[in-house]
């Protein structure tokens, strides 16, 4: 018996009888395979292939665009490891970067089913502290930021014959890098293939970027329906949870995935639904919310895991439009038509947090997450001028871990990166400042053995040098929990809010009176349900400690032996974050928790969650803080707050960065410090009540000196 499929006028064959060798694996196709291909040959994208399969030949990058259901994500890096295959991987294997550790997983285990192989094997993936590859690997999904790392030993990316960057629409920082690098890596390897996937039609800058490069555009499935409600910019919130009633009371069959703004609005809108689906007539079924944070993943189903009479209402944000491509139920689009950005403001060295309208790439993507009988509801009006396209983050983002990077790339060979759109060059100049007081430049602004070895960690620069630090002061042990910790999501947990009184006595269990920083190295060391902390992002902080273990072993740092508690110690790793974090440092001027900061002069106060936030007696408000957090326009808060002196300080800041301080009263302590020592210091505040700075009276905004 033979069975002929034809698509676009290509001839696949089963055989019946005749066994068909898997030219991967070497191993007979299983019906399972027959089956998926069935599926794979409707997705639009294949009627593409030819097309595709001719310009991978002959060019050296092309672009595709299609939204995520044309299949784009799955299809094209299977046809590059043909491709690879046919030259028998005399260029390399394939390697496909995605935005989000979620959906690398997912996709790596779709497409290993479809292609009839094992994952872990011939498909593989790799996202930050997990890797499922071997040696017969010839397609690789991995987050952006992990392709860059391993840039740090294979400058030219030599073991890849072809390099898919999936989703470069979303112009996160790693691929915008890999955009700027990847230009000049194929000038030195001709024979290197480079395809660029995209949402839509990419923009002007995307296309000027590559001259002469070919765009080939999938067509997408057939619109949804879709409505624009009107609703003001204030009230998409509740309009949006009264949408996914109306729609639930009316029978219509189908999941719901809803676009919101923020976290915090992901987790309110399932609390209410939740409470909601309580008072639902049973005859109408289950309404199961379920939120998915971006970043964070999830448990999406795949293809063939949606059974139950139960309505899923997926809550989520941007930037996770194409993590829905196995959701097949899904049938209602919500769309708020905003999203939260946050924006690095380099003169005050923090995020400032500001509600957007998302650009039409983003919106027409939500469109087409439904079929031609669903419907995408618009909670905003029709004529509404939503950006072209999404802003590069790199414009707004703390670029210091990404200069640094490049100076580690400037030594493996790789003298410029060609921006699509360059840096701010006040972003970049303080990028530059901070890495020289960290010792991470030398003379000549080229990388210090120093900057070398941070480069090997992947933390932000502060943390690195503190755990650099730690090796000097016998405290790595200690140290490297805590940037474990804060590396991490964070450990607490927010109830519901009858239980935020229980919550806040539990977290008082942890509590260290010398800081948050403190704080974490009891939670580490303690446990979880009963006291409201989260389970997966402990075990996250496990496992990016004995990641950093590893690192410090491999480069022959010393690693202490735990001596937490001891005064010594205490005073060690107080040392060790100074030395990562001396500049963010704040003095109270006024003891009732005003904190001044002595880079920028702008005063905050301490976050409620933290340990001085409870503001308990026990524990009061210490004079000096380093904090590792500040948020400029959501709450004005610094967070994540240890105890210093500022004897402390100025034994661990560099001295220029101490002299380049603006000046303000806390300057004139240190600086009397300096000049007449601790105890003069000492007395002359028994004398003198404290000041504000000179200031006027701090209200719950920033205030400028």
């Amino acid at each position: 018996m033979v069975e002929a499929l034809s698509v676009s006028g290509q001839e696949v064959v089963e055989y019946g009888d005749v066994l068909e060798l898997n030219r991967f694996d070497g191993l007979p196709y299983s019906s399972r395979y027959y089956t998926l291909l069935k599926e794979r040959m409707d997705l639009p994208v294949w009627k593409a292939k030819c097309d595709f399969m001719d310009k991978l030949a002959n060019r050296q990058f092309i672009i595709v665009s299609g939204t995520a259901r044309t299949g784009r994500s799955s299809q094209i890096p299977q046809w590059c490891a043909e491709f690879c295959l046919a030259v028998q991987y005399q260029n390399g294997m394939v390697v496909c970067t995605q935005v989000h550790r979620q959906h690398t997983v997912d996709l790596a285990l779709r497409v290993a089913d479809e292609m009839d192989v094992n994952i872990g094997h011939e498909v593989g993936y790799s996202i930050p502290l997990e890797t499922c590859c071997s040696g017969d690997t010839v397609l690789r999904y991995c987050t952006d930021d992990m392709l860059l790392r391993e840039m740090m030993s294979d400058p030219m990316l030599e073991h890849y014959g072809v390099i898919v960057i999936d989703q470069a629409h979303e112009r996160t920082v790693s691929t915008d890098v890999l955009l700027g690098l990847l230009k000049d890596i194929t000038l030195q390897r001709p024979e290197l293939r480079v395809v660029l996937l995209t949402a839509t039609h990419p923009g002007p800058k995307l296309l000027g970027h590559y001259k002469n490069v070919p765009l080939i555009q999938l067509e997408g499935v057939c619109s949804a329906e879709v409505v624009y409600t009107g609703t003001s910019h204030k009230d998409y919130f509740c309009s949006a949870l009264r949408l996914v009633l109306e729609i639930h009371h009316s029978q219509e069959e189908g999941d719901i995935v809803v676009f919101l703004a923020t976290t915090q609005e992901i987790d309110l809108a399932r609390d209410i639904l939740l409470r909601e689906e309580a008072n639902i007539p049973t005859h109408l079924g289950e309404l199961l919310p379920i939120s998915v944070h971006p970043g964070l993943g999830g448990t999406l189903p795949m293809p063939g895991e949606e059974e139950g009479r139960c309505r899923r209402v997926f809550l989520t944000s941007s930037p996770n439009e194409d993590l829905f491509w196995a959701v097949h139920m899904l049938n209602f689009v919500i769309d708020a038509g905003v999203q939260k950005r946050n924006v690095y403001n380099p003169r005050i060295r923090a995020n400032s947090v500001a509600i957007q309208p998302i650009s039409r790439i983003q919106a027409e993507s939500r469109k087409q997450l439904v079929g031609p009988t669903g419907k995408s509801f618009c909670l905003y009006p029709e004529d509404t001028p939503l950006p072209s396209e999404t802003r590069p983050h790199i414009l707004e983002s703390d670029i210091t871990s990404t200069v640094l990077f490049l100076k580690r790339m400037d030594i493996g060979g790789l003298g410029r990166c060609d921006f699509i759109d360059r840096p701010d060059p006040e972003g970049l100049m303080q990028a530059l400042e901070e890495l020289d007081y960290l010792a991470a430049l030398d003379d000549d602004g080229n990388l210090s053995e120093i900057g070398i070895i941070m480069s090997e960690f992947p933390l932000e620069p502060q943390m690195a040098k503190t755990l650099l630090a730690s090796c000097e002061f016998d405290c790595v042990n200690e140290v490297v929990t805590i940037a474990a910790m804060l590396t991490a999501p964070s450990c607490f947990l927010v109830p519901s809010r009858e239980l935020r009184l229980e919550a806040s006595q539990c977290h008082l269990k942890f509590q260290h009176p010398e800081g948050d920083h403190f704080t974490l190295i009891n939670i580490y060391k303690k446990w979880c349900q009963d006291y409201f902390l989260s389970l997966s992002a402990l075990q996250t902080a496990d496992a990016i400690r004995s990641e950093l273990t590893d690192i410090l072993r491999r480069i022959e740092l010393p690693v202490s032996m735990p001596s937490f508690g001891s005064k010594g110690n205490t005073l060690n790793i107080k040392r060790a974050l100074l030395a990562g974090f001396f500049m963010q440092v704040a003095r109270d001027v006024d003891s009732s928790g005003n904190y001044f900061m002595l880079t920028h002069k702008h005063v905050a106060q301490i976050h409620p969650f933290s340990a001085y936030g409870t503001k308990t007696p026990k524990l009061g408000l210490p004079e000096w803080v380093l904090f590792h957090q500040y948020s400029f326009s959501e709450d004005n808060c610094i967070r994540t707050v240890s105890h210093i002196s500022p004897e402390e300080f100025i034994q661990m800041a560099p001295q220029y960065f101490f002299f380049n301080l603006p000046p303000s009263e806390s300057k004139d302590i240190l600086q009397n410090i300096l000049d007449n020592g601790a105890e003069h210091y000492k007395a002359k505040k028994l004398q003198k009540s404290p000041s504000l700075e000179s200031i006027p009276e701090v209200t719950a905004s920033c205030v400028i000196q």
